[in-house]
């Protein structure tokens, strides 16, 4: 039986690499989440607010029980591996948001992911109780984002780099005479 061969200077470099790069993102992370934990104010500014009516409240507590979480992000809580529905109240109307969970893919207008009729993962959600998906979409519809968030249909007020080098890259001439600002 053969003995271990000893690695090659060039594996031996290309470990040591890693090795840097690897202590160098653990000691970046550990110094990021310390200063995220002793600062007293948020990393990243919160764009998204909310204001529930008691039916939106009742809403909040279907949404979790039927296990929206396990696909869906709302205020904050929840996983990313479907939509982030934070801010889709901005979005879409409550009128809107109880169709679709009614008849996703007639209200969508094509066949979607997740929901809809079984064997999909969420068919279940269409065949909740009217009540319950009613106080859903009161609770999703009070989810709301501020102009300039990232799931507003809105830009941010005021100028912006990128936006403003965009449109001078890509945006007609005629474009500035035809249609107006509304960043103001």
């Amino acid at each position: 039986m053969a003995g271990k061969q000893p690695l090659k200077q060039g594996e031996k470099l290309l470990f040591g690499i890693f090795g840097i790069f690897l202590v160098a993102a653990v000691i970046g992370y550990v110094a990021l989440e310390a200063f995220r934990l002793m600062s007293d104010k948020p990393m990243f500014e919160v764009r998204t607010h909310y204001t529930f009516t008691e039916q939106g409240k009742q809403g909040s507590r279907i949404f979790r029980e039927a296990r929206c979480t396990a696909c869906h992000r709302a205020m904050r809580n929840g996983t990313n591996m479907g939509l982030n529905l934070d801010g889709i109240g901005s979005k879409r109307s409550e009128e809107w948001l109880l169709k679709f969970m009614r008849d996703p893919e007639a209200t969508y207008g094509a066949p979607t992911l997740d929901h809809g009729f079984a064997p999909k993962e969420a068919a279940y959600v269409s065949s909740l109780p009217l009540a319950d998906l009613e106080a859903i979409a009161a609770f999703l519809s009070g989810l709301k984002s501020d102009q300039g968030a990232a799931s507003s249909p809105l830009p941010p007020k005021g100028a912006s780099g990128f936006i403003d080098g965009a449109l001078e890259t890509f945006a007609p001439e005629e474009w500035k005479d035809k249609y107006r600002d509304i960043r103001e």
